[in-house]
């Protein structure tokens, strides 16, 4: 017998939809986990960095996130797994776009990136900006935004502003 998430894993239904409260323990384990194993370029495993950048992604901290009426957070989900975080402030500005590890290479990073997009011109934003890691510059880059001079970011990495018409 084929449960609903062996279907899903046949067959990639996954769909992106707006995080709920109960996501949150699943969020807060994407972004770890997707932080900690496919950014190692970027925290080169330095515990100050690391510690940093993971500081405030409790399950708490998200719920916050969520519940906050100036960004929408959504998820990639297939069946219960939750795959895929992304959130976008009103104005445009990308905060988040993480994969779990075992989810990457299948095309979820970009309809998350797609979705918002879409939710920033639904929001009325002309332009969708961004921060990238070292780890996700060629990708963004292949969706049409457009690199600014690099910084080094809040976690103590170097980061990429990124600009994008939409």
């Amino acid at each position: 017998m084929c449960t609903k998430q062996a279907v899903s894993r046949m067959f990639g239904l996954m769909e992106i939809r707006d995080a709920k409260l109960e996501d949150a323990t699943a969020i807060c384990e994407v972004l770890r986990q997707s932080v900690t194993n496919l950014c190692i370029g970027d925290h080169k495993n330095d515990p100050a960095i690391l510690g940093a950048w993971l500081g405030n992604k409790t399950p708490e901290t998200l719920k916050s996130w969520i519940e906050d009426s100036s960004s929408q957070m959504l998820v990639a989900t297939e069946g219960d797994e939750v795959l895929a975080v992304g959130a976008i402030m009103d104005a445009g500005e990308i905060t988040l776009n993480y994969v779990l590890p075992s989810a990457r290479m299948r095309g979820i990073s970009k309809k998350m990136v797609m979705a918002l997009e879409a939710r920033a011109k639904e929001r009325g934003a002309k332009t969708c900006t961004l921060n990238s890691t070292g780890t996700a510059r060629r990708f963004y880059l292949a969706m049409g935004y457009a690199e600014q001079e690099p910084k080094t970011g809040m976690f103590g990495a170097i980061v990429y502003p990124m600009l994008k018409t939409l």
